[in-house]
């Protein structure tokens, strides 16, 4: 039996209500008592296959995304992309967009929710960053984005004129300049 097959039987057993942290431990507990401690399961993985079950998982860490309700969800939906630096600055100009269009509104919960994917990606860029399997120019490159999404978080309304004025300085041209024309 596998690993997802043993979680949706046990929640299934379990109903349909909400997924908490303490749910996720005992599931694992149960892959462990049923495949042996040898089959370590992440919590990430638990919450991620009973999302796509349909569960209402309230968790949340570096590696599952916040689970946002519609209709955020779909304009949210891919916007988080920082695969380098280029694609960093468009994912956050279109999130900053999404969060202007919200703030005009008055909607609280489009706003709330913007700043949910723009910390995720944060917590994302900081663990690439400290992974040290990746290239260190690479590394670098993750902890400068992770830099630009707390930017954006503390002061939104000044990020665009901050980041203009970081990409023109010295240290950024040092540290990037080669890596700005890979990219294009």
């Amino acid at each position: 039996m596998s690993k997802k097959q043993i979680l949706l039987e046990f929640f299934q057993a379990r109903g349909k209500g909400p997924v908490e942290i303490g749910d996720l431990r005992a599931a694992r507990d149960e892959i462990a008592r049923r495949l042996g401690p040898a089959r370590r399961t992440s919590l990430s993985y638990i919450a991620s296959t009973l999302r796509a079950a349909g569960y209402d998982v309230r968790f949340e860490d570096r590696f599952s995304g916040p689970v946002i309700p519609e209709p955020y969800a779909v304009r949210l939906h891919g916007l988080l992309e920082f695969p380098h630096l280029a694609r960093a600055e468009l994912s956050l100009q279109r999130l900053d967009a999404l969060f202007q269009e919200y703030r005009g509104a008055g909607d609280a919960a489009g706003m709330k929710w913007v700043r949910a994917v723009v910390r995720k990606g944060r917590l994302r860029a900081r663990s690439l960053a400290a992974n040290p399997r990746l290239q260190p120019a690479k590394r670098q490159e993750k902890q400068e984005i992770a830099n630009w999404f707390q930017v954006w978080l503390e002061t939104p309304e000044l990020f665009a004129d901050w980041l203009e004025l970081r990409k023109s300085s010295e240290e950024f041209q040092s540290l990037f300049s080669g890596v700005r024309n890979q990219e294009e």
